[in-house]
């Protein structure tokens, strides 16, 4: 040992000496062994090695061999040593950093062993550490640069021997222990392009061996590796393996929850942070190289088949962090989401679609599982999807309409992209708010601004956000109280139905929080002064609003004051201070605030009476103050003198202001409302659920509005009209102030006679008096009604719309089912009395049908009960339980129709078709329900599709008895209504269900048998047809039939040549073919867009290949099903066409919506043509025999048919045109105005149908290029459009010019007898 000592301090001196001879014998004496020997022991003790390699190079010098070899065995030997991990960190890099200095100095033999045994080193799996990988770099660095090395027989240059390494160690197995080490090596290492993609790959596929931890340090490696290029396959990489882990993880999810076993090989939270930390370096990376950002995003849009997974949509969202990517960002996802939703709704309407490619997956899922994945500490993400809510919020939300209108959409009938858009926005929304602490203020903040700044435009998707997160989090919304009280501050600025839906999402709040409540308080008692109108409504609504919510002490339970809060996290009333008792005196108060509104405008008036009946219904304390405000009211109106008539001071309810007449104060609310909430007591009364005192208190009041109502009955019943100032003769103009005055009056007595009615058929309990009593007020009724009609009829100025009926829908229900299904012995007498009466039943199911539309409309009644979704529901299902009775058991042919012509069961069945399309439009979860309660069937306990099937057999039947009973009898109103509920009816249906198969064999077999020359009847039978038919194949060959038909029936453009009779579809005649043209041509445009798409799909594919590939896949053998699919589509489709093109259609709608789809067919088949160019671009092969087919059909059979169409509608015009020559001065100038408009239309059509013609043509040339097919041998020369010679005009000419040169005289006769012979020539058949 200590010779060696000595041995090594002699080397270290004498290099230091610069003895460089003696140094080199004396390392001539060591041996091999020793020398390596030497080196471990002092790498060991970490003592002077680096000086000691130092001493032992300086002896070897490179040009001797002996040096060399001497040299290459310190390398050899050192390698190992530092990898074996017994060494110190610091002396292995000191080691380490020494070699690499001086391997440049290495011969090149010396340099090629070193890389074998590097590679062999890898391949054994002796590189583990690392440590000495950084040497091999260098190594292949300075091979590269040698001239020549002996390589088995021959030679190689050193850059090739390199790539054979290089090639030879990325084809090895990889021990997984080294792969992040070797990625790292390989960034100092110089590689062609070609190279470095096949390491990319060999490492993207080692990622599946690796360790789920390892992933993120290997994916920054990766990243850094990635400035040298591949960017792309690098990311699409990372992107899929974590597509693929979520994937698995999902399904071992399922697994474990169906089978009740939780199997785990991926935790989930464990690959959630994994994804975390890969997204924070993506982003990091991107952030510092914009080359890698842009890569990112032709990567995402170069896939267009199947861009998202939530791990992409997480990446891409924290990218939208970095300033120049967010706005591309959401672009970009905003645009995948509507197109997603798009694609999903086209392929859901069509069963073709559906059989040809798989369900698209949903993105909307995938956002919403991005969002539950961000819980696992996905800081960077969430601003990200804040962002993205609140962006398809405001993008996608309901627009204002003319006149800032609104249609109202409900939250469960989202339906069109942009609705299911919005909806995701507000999940989003509604999820993170749930799930992320931090960022909840800033999103109630973004939703309150909203609410309180778009006043132009409709909130209502961020009002039902705002009461989602109420309802979810009502305490954590305490934290932010003062921003709900800062918005109180502009209630009285906002539109009323904001400030109405605002106030009741934060009304949970109200209970738990006095200064939340307080604050409301304050702001509507100074709105009840506001110098706006809506101010003052919004104050009105917000108290009643209150009232119905704090509920005083002994207050009956209601079932409607359910939806009050449902949260587990509030218990109403908890705290002392807001219990019961202690609400009675705040409810008094707020009634005392809302009686001065009893002075105000009608329309303040009008909402306090409409709400005072929910409030009692849910306060039931409050009634002794309601009902004594609503009876001195009442008193300010009601003459008390009982023998004078009218018994009400209808002048006291108007009022004046210059030459302007106004309603003052809404009379008949004001009884409805009294009515209401009397009848309402009168049953808590009868129940027994009051004390002796408040009886006492309350039955005063209730006696004395008992003989009010009473009196007005009697003297309503004995008043004429022209007691109230109104006769036949009587002005009811809006533009005069008497007009005026009368239309108001009518409008009072119309509706106080109605709540009459209501309120005597209730009190009287079937008594014939009072029954009768309910006919005379009827009469009243109805002869103001005709009154106001007739006037309407006459003139313009008057306004034609009936007003809203007064009736509750209980009560409508109520008096249907006493009306149509009550048997009762001891009722028969007294409802005979109102059964006896058409108009009386007329007027019942016209109200009904008044109060369905407004529920499909709003979602809502007027009245009592009309705002709660669930009562009102009940009654509707009780009203079509009714109707459906009435329809089936009297049939409309023995009934008198009335003035309308609409017979009671008309009105049923309209009733009928209302109901179907609200229950579908609003409780769309609820149709079995709803379908059971019609105990017509007698089904109740069978599934929802049979219940359906049961209702469309009777439907069914009953258009098969119109349909039978001869075309006299047919009427086609009800035949019409029949068919329009049949579609709404089939849409619940499977389309995979044998009722459906059957649903669509009665349709065919009622178009193929009925022959009535109805239009609208056949349209709307053949719409039906064509709905279904869409659901259960592709509708082209049914399209080619009754192209036919109408050819068949209409004759061809040619006179002389005879059609062949056909009739597939007997519904098709002479008079309906025109209608069912359009008809076609609107179901041809629909193929067309499913078609477009499909070749939009595949283009999307190709591009999307070419780029994962970069090189051609393989010939073109065999025909893909979609190419297939699309040729045999536009095939069928250019037979149907050229049927059409042949017909005599009629100038007009017919020939142009022709032109215009024929044009579209020539754009479409030039996409596909361009389709198959870009195909043979990548895909080298024979193009498919059906193509050429589609092709011969096309430019043999349909383009010249085109042109002679096109002389056949120009011919047409003239002729019009010439014919318009011979009427009278105005006529002619009309016709001629017309023509010309006709002509002008015409002007773009024929250009774009010629130039979309010859498009096709021009491709067609271009793709005969590229597949050496002559595809142009089918296309026959096209006729020139500037100059043309119509033979058959010229010779009539010719003719007319000799006869006149004969006799001049007699020119009028020769042109009579010329227009007696050309019919001649044209009638002459075949």
């Amino acid at each position: 040992m200590s010779t060696m000592k000595v041995t090594a301090e002699k080397i270290i001196s004498l290099s230091e000496e610069d003895g460089i001879d003696e140094l080199q014998k004396h390392l001539t004496l060591l041996s091999d062994d020793k020398l390596t020997t030497m080196i471990t022991n002092s790498a060991l003790k970490g003592k002077e090695t680096g000086v000691l390699i130092k001493a032992i190079f300086k002896g070897s010098p490179v040009n001797e061999t002996n040096g060399a070899n001497r040299r290459l065995l310190v390398y050899k030997h050192c390698i190992p040593l530092c990898e074996s991990g017994d060494l110190q960190p610091e002396v292995a890099s000191d080691i380490i950093g020494l070699l690499m200095l001086e391997t440049h100095g290495l011969p090149g033999s010396a340099l090629a062993a070193l890389g074998s045994l590097y590679v062999e080193a890898i391949k054994m799996g002796e590189m583990n550490s690392g440590r000495s990988l950084e040497l091999f770099p260098t190594v292949l660095t300075a091979l590269a640069a040698t001239e020549a090395l002996a390589y088995g027989k021959g030679e190689l240059s050193g850059d090739e021997y390199k790539k054979q390494l290089i090639n030879s160690l990325c084809s090895s197995r990889w021990d997984p222990q080294c792969v992040i080490h070797l990625t790292t090596m390989f960034r100092d290492v110089p590689l062609s392009a070609e190279e470095l993609q096949f390491l990319i790959e060999k490492i993207l596929r080692l990622f599946l061996k690796l360790d789920l931890q390892e992933i993120p340090p290997l994916v920054y490696q990766l990243l850094l590796l990635s400035s040298k290029g591949c960017k792309k396959l690098v990311l699409d990489g990372i992107v899929n393996y974590f597509k693929k882990q979520d994937q698995l993880q999902k399904e071992e999810q399922k697994k474990g929850e169906s089978e009740d076993v939780e199997v785990q090989t991926i935790p989930q939270d464990q690959l959630r942070h994994v994804e975390g930390t890969v997204i924070l370096h993506v982003v990091f990376a991107i952030r510092l190289d914009h080359e890698l950002g842009r890569e990112f995003f032709k990567c995402l849009k170069a896939s267009q088949s199947d861009p998202l997974c939530p791990f992409s949509i997480a990446l891409l969202l924290s990218v939208s962090r970095i300033q120049r990517y967010e706005e591309q960002v959401f672009e970009f996802l905003k645009g995948a989401i509507t197109k997603n939703f798009k694609d999903d709704q086209i392929q859901q309407s069509s069963k073709f679609l559906q059989d040809l490619l798989p369900q698209c997956n949903s993105v909307s899922d995938m956002i919403i599982d991005t969002v539950k994945n961000s819980v696992f500490g996905w800081d960077h993400v969430t601003q990200g999807l804040v962002q993205l809510g609140f962006m398809l919020m405001d993008s996608f939300g309901p627009k204002a309409g003319m006149f800032g209108k609104v249609t109202e959409v409900t939250s469960t009938t989202a339906k069109t992209p942009n609705q299911l858009a919005c909806r995701l926005g507000g999940q989003v929304l509604l999820e993170s708010f749930k799930m992320h602490e931090p960022i909840r203020g800033e999103i109630l903040e973004q939703v309150l601004n909203r609410l309180v700044t778009k006043t132009a435009s409709p909130v209502t998707h961020f009002i039902d956000l705002l009461s989602s997160i109420v309802t979810s989090a009502p305490m954590i919304l305490l934290e932010s109280s003062s921003k709900v009280t800062e918005t109180f501050d502009q209630l009285s600025f906002l539109p009323l139905s904001t400030v109405q839906g605002l106030l009741k999402a934060v009304q949970p709040l109200l209970k738990v929080s006095m200064s939340i409540k307080d604050a409301l308080i304050l702001v509507l008692r100074k709105a009840m002064f506001s110098s706006h109108l809506d101010g003052r409504k919004s104050a009105v609504s917000g108290f009643l609003l209150l009232l119905k919510n704090f509920r005083v002490l002994g207050s009956l339970a209601s079932s409607q004051s359910s939806q009050a809060i449902t949260s587990s996290q509030i218990q109403a009333d908890v705290h002392s201070r807001y219990n019961a008792a202690a609400n009675e005196s705040f409810c008094l108060e707020i009634l005392s605030s809302l009686r001065r509104c009893l002075n105000q405008q009608a329309d303040v008036r009008l909402m306090l009476y409409e709400g005072f009946n929910d409030v009692l219904r849910r306060n039931s304390q409050l009634a002794s103050s309601i009902m004594q405000t609503l009876l001195s009211q009442l008193k300010r109106y009601f003459e008390p003198e009982q023998d004078l008539l009218p018994p009400l001071k209808l002048e006291s309810c108007i009022s004046a202001h210059g030459d302007q007449v106004f309603l003052q104060e809404p009379l008949a609310h004001l009884l409805c409302c009294t009515v209401h909430c009397l009848l309402w007591d009168q049953n808590v009364r009868s129940d027994g659920n009051l004390s002796d005192d408040e009886e006492d208190e309350e039955g005063g009041v209730q006696n004395e509005l008992h003989a009010i109502l009473e009196s007005i009955t009697k003297r309503m019943i004995k008043s004429e009209l022209e007691d109230f100032e109104l006769d036949k003769c009587a002005e009811f103009s809006t533009t005069s102030s008497v007009g005026v005055k009368n239309s108001i009056y009518a409008v009072l007595v119309m509706g106080v006679n109605e709540v009459l009615m209501e309120y005597n058929f209730i009190t009287g309990n079937y008594s014939k008096n009072r029954i009768e009593e309910v006919l005379e007020l009827f009469r009243r009724y109805h002869k103001v009604s005709d009154i106001l009609r007739d006037k309407a009829g006459k003139g313009r100025t008057a306004s034609s719309k009936t007003p809203r009926s007064l009736l509750s829908l209980s009560f409508v229900s109520t008096l249907l089912t006493a009306l149509f299904r009550d048997s009762t012995q001891s009722r028969e007498e007294s409802l005979s009395v109102l059964r006896s009466s058409g108009e009386f039943l007329r007027y019942c199911v016209s109200v009904a049908l008044q109060k369905i539309q407004q529920l499909e409309e709003t979602g809502h009644t007027d009245g009592p009960e009309g705002q709660s979704a669930d009562k009102a529901f009940r009654h509707l299902c009780d009203i079509t339980s009714v109707l459906m009775w009435r329809y089936t058991n009297v049939p409309s042919t023995v009934e008198d129709a009335g003035k309308k012509g609409l017979s009671v069961s008309l009105l049923c069945l309209e009733g009928l078709l209302r109901v179907f399309t609200t229950v579908v439009d609003r409780y769309p979860t609820r149709m079995g329900n709803f379908l059971s309660s019609l105990d017509v069937s007698g089904e109740r306990d069978s599934e929802g599709s049979e219940q359906t099937a049961f209702y469309i057999r009777q439907f069914q039947r009953a258009l098969m008895t119109q349909l039978s009973s001869g075309e006299e009898e047919f009427n086609s109103k009800e035949a019409q209504l029949l068919v329009s509920i049949l579609s709404v009816l089939s849409r619940q249906l499977n389309p995979a269900s044998q009722q459906f198969a059957q649903m669509i064999t009665c349709t065919v077999k009622l178009c193929k048998e009925t022959n009535f020359e109805d239009i609208s009847f056949s349209k709307g039978l053949l719409s039906l047809l064509f709905s279904l038919h869409v659901l259960y194949k592709s509708p082209v060959s049914l399209l080619w039939e009754m192209c036919q038909d109408i050819h068949s029936q209409l004759g061809d453009i040619d006179q002389d040549v005879e059609v062949e009779k056909q009739s597939h579809l007997a519904i098709i005649s002479m008079k309906t073919a025109p209608s069912t043209t359009l008809l076609v041509l609107s179901q041809v445009g629909k193929v067309l867009d499913e078609v477009d798409w499909l070749i939009a799909k595949k283009k999307g594919q190709i591009s999307s290949d070419r780029t994962i590939s970069g090189n051609t896949q393989q010939p073109l053998v065999q025909q893909d099903p979609i190419e297939k699919a699309v040729t045999i589509q536009l095939g069928t489709l250019l037979t149907a066409l050229h049927e059409l093109v042949q017909t005599a259609l009629l100038p007009g709608p017919c020939t142009d919506t022709l032109m215009r789809e024929l044009s579209r067919t020539y754009s479409i088949l030039t996409t596909l043509t361009k389709y198959y160019i870009q195909l043979c671009a990548t895909q080298p092969g024979q193009l498919p025999s059906r193509l050429e087919k589609l092709v011969k059909l096309s430019g043999s059979h349909l383009t010249p048919q085109c042109y002679c169409f096109i002389t056949y509608v120009q011919s047409g015009e003239l002729t019009a045109v010439g014919s318009d020559k011979t009427k009278k001065k105005k006529k002619e100038d009309e016709a001629v105005a017309a023509a010309s408009a006709k002509v002008l239309r015409e002007t773009k059509a024929i250009p774009n149908l010629i130039f979309n013609i010859e498009q096709y043509e021009k491709f067609l040339i271009l793709l005969s290029k590229k597949s050496k097919v002559n595809l142009m041998q089918y296309m026959k020369l096209s006729t020139s459009r500037d100059f043309r010679i119509n033979t058959t005009t010229l010779e009539a000419a010719l003719q007319e010019q000799e006869q006149q040169h004969d006799d001049s005289q007699q020119t009028e006769s020769s042109q009579a007898s010329e227009g007696a012979q050309a019919p001649k020539k044209k009638r002459r058949k075949q």
